[in-house]
């Protein structure tokens, strides 16, 4: 990870500039077989990813399964990946649920000393793009944290509600996208520019990366860094060198037969990034329902793919 220090919470400008620099980790969350976070593992699984260089990471995100987490459990993930990180990198912490909900979890954020915060969709109901616009702002309005919203889900924000939300908030300065429309993606970057740093927020983003930075998504969140860390990053540094004979490639080899596997059930795409720290002798224990395990035969069918790409 970048050696410059975060000890000090970073600027929302500070965090926009930086995490724009390289590849986003978002670690899984291990579990003990009860379920109950596992606090040593989580520290072990990223004193290890912290050999390798990105620029940023994100506690109790979706991969990292914070949309099970209680919000006392969401603290005590962000305060163990402050404490494990200690300044190396920054760490964003999540925010979700309605406003009021999500505006606590900032609150303990910035407590907790997270550098940045992750706003993703509420749970459940549906919202118009002016209902979306209030809840964003006050969420903003309600920490000092520079704030990434996640278009995605139930709350997918068109070119001028992501506009009107950078005029009105100074801290929110990056785009998450979960979606992946190309239109509405040159929409916003045509009408909103540098002004945000964008992230692409596909699950396995690898998939995407080649076709969305021609729209100014410089950078991603990389679901199998959390397994292999050395292939995620040299995919990235294809991505930015335009080298699509090795990014086509690496499709072919790993992603596609890895993305094969993850679309056989609704939600692999997080069980599938917990089974690959197993396969690799790494402690991540199951996921929480309602998500689900892979089977037997899919988690052997991935881990030789994961030998293969070794």
């Amino acid at each position: 990870m970048h050696q410059t220090s975060y000890a000090d919470q970073v600027t929302p400008t500070e965090l926009a500039a930086q995490l724009k620099t390289g590849l986003l980790s978002f670690p899984v969350t291990p579990f003990h077989d009860d379920l109950t976070f596992n606090e040593a593992a989580y520290r072990e699984h990223l004193s290890w990813l912290s050999q390798y260089d990105v620029a940023g990471l994100f506690a109790a995100g979706g991969t990292g399964e914070g949309f099970s987490l209680t919000p006392a459990e969401i603290d005590t993930v962000v305060r163990a990946a402050v404490s494990e990180v200690a300044g190396k990198v920054p760490v964003i912490a999540p925010a979700t649920g309605g406003t009021a909900a999500a505006i606590e979890q900032a609150r303990a954020a910035e407590a907790a000393g997270a550098d940045g915060l992750l706003l993703l969709p509420p749970y459940l109901t549906e919202a118009g793009q002016r209902g979306l616009v209030e809840h964003v702002s006050a969420v903003c309005r309600s920490t000092s944290l520079g704030i990434a919203v996640y278009s995605r889900a139930n709350a997918v924000l068109t070119d001028v509600a992501v506009a009107e939300l950078a005029d009105r908030n100074e801290n929110l300065v990056c785009l998450k996208d979960g979606v992946g429309n190309i239109e509405q993606m040159t929409r916003t970057y045509a009408r909103v520019g540098d002004r945000l740093t964008y992230i692409g927020g596909l699950p396995t983003a690898e998939t995407f990366a080649l076709p969305l930075l021609q729209l100014g998504v410089s950078t991603y969140s990389s679901a199998i860094f959390n397994f292999v860390p050395e292939f995620a990053l040299g995919f990235y540094a294809d991505v930015l060198a335009q080298d699509r004979d090795a990014v086509y490639r690496k499709l072919n080899d790993f992603v596609i037969p890895y993305l094969d596997i993850r679309d056989r059930a609704k939600g692999y795409a997080v069980s599938i990034v917990k089974a690959g720290v197993r396969a690799i002798g790494r402690d991540a224990g199951p996921v929480r329902p309602p998500l689900q395990d892979l089977t037997d035969d899919e988690f052997a069918q991935l881990t030789e793919l994961i030998g293969r790409a070794k």
